[in-house]
């Protein structure tokens, strides 16, 4: 009777695992290659480092989309290149290139699994000369 409740219990747990959100940092490179502040917000922890080259500091998930909604507006997107991506230890990260009408920003991103999903941790965006 034990062994048939751990089956049960276990296929219920994969089952219901099966309902969370699996980000990944494609989707959030997609956000971010159509300068969506919105979609990329979905993908935020609670917190996370927005690093911008006239502020920088940790917000809250509302606060952080109020910010790239307002930096993205001032700087529209043209396109995004990925340069350089890798994950370790269940982390994942980023480097490219945001190319936009007022100048190309050097991106950097972080994303960490919580929780049984990959979620932001932090985002940098550092204006080339």
């Amino acid at each position: 009777m034990k062994k048939y409740l751990g089956i049960v219990f276990a296929s219920a747990s994969l089952f219901l695992m099966s309902f969370a959100p699996d980000y990944s940092i494609e989707q959030v490179l997609v956000a971010l290659k159509n300068g969506n502040a919105s979609e990329l917000a979905k993908y935020f922890d609670n917190r996370v480092d927005i690093s911008l080259p006239n502020k920088s500091d940790n917000f809250s998930r509302n606060q952080a989309e109020m910010i790239l909604i307002d930096f993205f507006s001032s700087n529209v997107v043209k396109d995004f290149t990925v340069k350089l991506k890798w994950e370790n230890n269940g982390s994942q990260f980023c480097i490219g290139l945001l190319q936009t009408r007022n100048g190309n920003f050097r991106t950097k991103l972080y994303m960490k699994q919580k929780g049984g999903q990959q979620l932001v941790q932090e985002i940098a965006f550092q204006l080339e000369e």
